[in-house]
């Protein structure tokens, strides 16, 4: 696939020199074996460059979203060590070219799983902890113009996230019936809840487990784990302070500024 060192070279020049078009000259909207091999390709760069994984992201975890790019099951990208913000942190805008902010739940795991057959029950007794996160998404993509194809080889469309200080064991959550509230300098932007990734997080973290299990790429234990948006994404401008709180999870803020 030496065709798609081209796409992944764009894609890396864009962090620094801004947004290009979509990469319709090399992937097809839905081709997700090309995407994902580009996404690689990047991830093998980072990787030499020395970046650390410490996790693995979830997307289009909502079905309108999978509609609406015309797939019928989600995407993920991968977590760097230096992509996560501190709790209550701050975040330059300069390091974004379009960021948008999305509250999620986040789980850091206790166990390896190695099995492409792992279960919801595998999931649960594999997950040390529950976190509140917000996940700050960005698009290398101009104008957030993304395919399917376009935000699986630009790494999920991630950039960086926060994950709550204080994280709770999963034993008696409400997952699925956890209300998530997301301001912005204190209105409120964006409302849902736990249902709305995969009608479980849990389920979300369980295909992320067997897809990479599948592809010899298996989650660890210390992994973090994103499991999709619980509302709506919504646009940053420099200043605003972030904050979600989910309820009977936790909550996490930071401040989209400079230091």
């Amino acid at each position: 696939m030496a065709h798609l060192d081209e796409p992944a070279r764009l894609l890396r020049d864009a962090y620094a020199g801004g947004a290009i078009p979509p990469l319709r000259a090399w992937l097809e909207p839905t081709d997700a074996a090309g995407a994902y091999a580009v996404q690689a390709i990047n991830t093998r760069f980072w990787e030499s460059q020395g970046r650390r994984i410490v996790g693995r992201k979830a997307g289009l975890t909502a079905r309108a979203v999978q509609q609406q790019l015309g797939v019928d099951q989600p995407d993920f990208g991968v977590l760097f060590e230096d992509m996560r913000v501190a709790d209550s942190g701050a975040l330059d805008p300069a390091r974004c070219i379009q960021a948008k902010a999305e509250a999620e739940i986040a789980f850091v795991l206790g166990d390896d799983l190695p099995s492409a057959e792992t279960g919801l029950e595998d999931m649960a007794k594999a997950v040390a902890a529950v976190h509140a996160a917000i996940e700050i998404v960005d698009s290398r993509i101009a104008d957030w113009k993304i395919s399917f194809a376009d935000t699986v080889a630009d790494n999920g469309s991630s950039a960086f996230f926060v994950l709550a200080d204080m994280g709770l064991p999963l034993a008696g959550l409400d997952l699925e019936g956890a209300a998530m509230s997301m301001t912005i300098n204190g209105e409120v932007v964006s409302t849902g809840i736990g249902a709305a990734a995969l009608g479980n997080p849990l389920n979300a973290a369980t295909w992320l487990a067997r897809t990479l299990a599948a592809a010899g790429d298996p989650l660890k234990a210390g992994d973090i784990l994103l499991a999709g948006a619980l509302g709506p994404m919504v646009a940053l401008k420099a200043g605003d302070k972030v904050s979600a709180e989910i309820a009977g999870i936790g909550a996490c803020s930071f401040t989209f500024t400079g230091v």
